[in-house]
């Protein structure tokens, strides 16, 4: 399961999306329960906010139970996210995520590409408190044997997603069709096992 990704680097046609954070701080590990960027589209338009990562339904009242990630062979189906796929989907921009792989002792790996972005396919909701909304994201991971790893995007596939006239049928052909990208790995430091720390050096060598 993909539980970390960094975004620390971005073109500048994104810091200029309506909304984007006026203070934008990069990030090398964000992980579950960080807040994170999420792009989502309003009246044709792709617009940017930050969000909680870990779904937070309206209707929750215990907020510890919010989901981090979404299964890509499930999501349609379940009532937690039935809204949201049917109207509140999203993208997570990223440099590249991390996984883990062993079985005493788990090695960190840092996978990207040769692009400046990725873009992961995400829902999101909001969670109305009294003076305020919050915004909560879920990462769409892919159905794999051992690793579910994020959904990845191309551009075309990006717009159909955010698209809101997207059909079920065509939403559910964008994540069965994404097809993973060249990636490029290496290993890294187990510094990045621990959620606190932030910085270049998450990035390494291990």
């Amino acid at each position: 399961m993909s539980g970390r990704y960094a975004l620390f680097n971005w073109p500048e046609a994104l810091g200029q999306l309506p909304g984007f954070p006026q203070h934008m701080r990069a990030h090398w590990n964000l992980a579950p329960k960080s807040q994170v960027l999420m792009l989502y589209q309003n009246e044709g338009q792709r617009h940017a906010a930050l969000a909680l990562w870990g779904f937070t339904s309206s209707w929750m009242t215990d907020l510890t139970r919010a989901v981090a990630h979404a299964r890509a062979e499930t999501v349609n189906t379940l009532p937690m996210f039935q809204n949201a796929w049917r109207k509140q989907r999203c993208l997570l921009p990223a440099n590249g995520f991390f996984e883990w792989r062993g079985v005493q002792r788990k090695q960190p790996f840092w996978l990207s590409t040769n692009e400046p972005l990725l873009y992961f396919a995400g829902l999101w909701d909001v969670y109305a408190v009294p003076g305020h909304d919050y915004y909560s994201v879920a990462l769409l991971t892919q159905q794999a044997a051992h690793l579910r790893r994020p959904i990845i995007l191309n551009q075309q596939q990006q717009q159909l997603w955010l698209d809101p006239e997207s059909s079920d049928e065509q939403l559910r052909e964008v994540l069965a069709s994404a097809e993973q990208p060249q990636l490029h790995e290496r290993r890294v430091s187990t510094l990045i096992n621990d959620p606190l720390v932030d910085g270049p050096h998450c990035l390494n060598a291990g």
